[in-house]
């Protein structure tokens, strides 16, 4: 969401061919849940022994043969609910795809941005992968909002960048290449968002009167209803969700993107600094995916390209 306070900052769906991977990662959980545990146990053991990198995992994770996953499944195309309520996009197809290479399913489950980081710290998940950018403060515990020390921090394996991005309607950008060019006129955001932020510093600068109109919403999908309809002049959101928008929205009639990217920075799958087998893991098949193409290929059924990375990396945040 690139939120200043979610530290979503720099910056989320073909899911008929993921139905029956997203109803597996289902039954897993259900299994989990009713307490059957051998069948768990014999369901990883299973996938682990043909997976290239099963090795290279925590052997409690081996023989669950599952990585549960904390997500704030409310960001398309990074992670969202379909019509029919599968959880896909960007991350879970990565989660897949990590998941082949490691032999466990990849088990997303729902919850509020600003806990998903606490919810690491009390093993309710083993990393959290949701549009999350990988920052300094992140990475030592410090809280984004109140500067203080709240926990021992993650480490990131970082597997995307992202920034902030302008769009307006289709074939009416006004000139707006840069958020200079926004002086004098309306733009939506969502609230508490990098691109809000952007939007209030930038309209101190504007000179001859001529400040910006920023009005928020609660998410970025009520923000592209207002532009749609004709109630301001552009909108801002995360490069991915800006992106996927403009390929979505009326058929990509409703919206282009204008100028570049700002405020760009790396996202990245958090994992407890405790856990540093894990996050090896996860990089090593992230590395794999990158190198055999499948990433790639991801990346782009979900048309955000100029975000792919060439190599995965440990806490590139700054």
């Amino acid at each position: 969401m690139t939120a200043s306070t979610l530290c979503r900052k720099a910056a989320a769906k073909s899911a008929k061919s993921r139905i029956a991977a997203v109803c597996a990662i289902a039954v897993a959980g259900t299994l989990l849940l009713s307490g059957c545990g051998d069948q768990t146990k014999d369901k990883g053991s299973e996938s682990v022994s043909n997976a290239p990198l099963a090795d290279k995992l925590p052997k409690d994770i081996r023989d669950k043969g599952v990585i549960k996953v904390g997500s704030d499944i409310a960001y398309p195309p990074v992670e969202f609910k379909d019509k029919s309520g599968n959880t896909v996009g960007i991350d879970p197809d990565l989660g897949e795809a990590l998941g082949k290479q490691l032999g466990v399913e990849f088990e997303f489950e729902n919850g509020t941005f600003d806990t998903l980081l606490g919810g690491l710290r009390s093993k309710r998940y083993q990393i959290a992968m949701s549009a999350m950018t990988d920052t300094k403060n992140r990475q030592e515990g410090i809280d984004e909002e109140t500067g203080k020390k709240v926990g021992s921090g993650v480490d990131f394996v970082d597997y995307f960048t992202a920034g902030v991005s302008i769009y307006t309607k289709k074939g009416d950008d006004q000139g707006i290449k840069t958020w200079s060019d926004l002086c004098g006129k309306k733009i939506v955001v969502q609230r508490g968002t990098v691109s809000h932020d952007l939007a209030k510093a930038e309209s101190k600068k504007c000179e001859g009167g001529k400040k910006i109109a920023i009005e928020q919403f609660d998410n970025d999908q009520q923000a592209q209803a207002r532009l749609r309809s004709g109630g301001a002049d552009a909108g801002s959101s995360d490069f991915p969700v800006a992106a996927y928008a403009v390929k979505t929205s009326g058929g990509g009639k409703d919206f282009e993107l204008v100028g570049e990217q700002v405020e760009a920075a790396p996202y990245g799958i958090a994992v407890s600094k405790n856990n540093p087998e894990l996050r090896d893991a996860i990089k090593a098949a992230l590395d794999a995916i990158i190198k055999n193409g499948e990433y790639g290929k991801i990346i782009a059924k979900w048309g955000v390209k100029d975000g792919a990375v060439d190599e995965a990396t440990i806490n590139g945040g700054k």
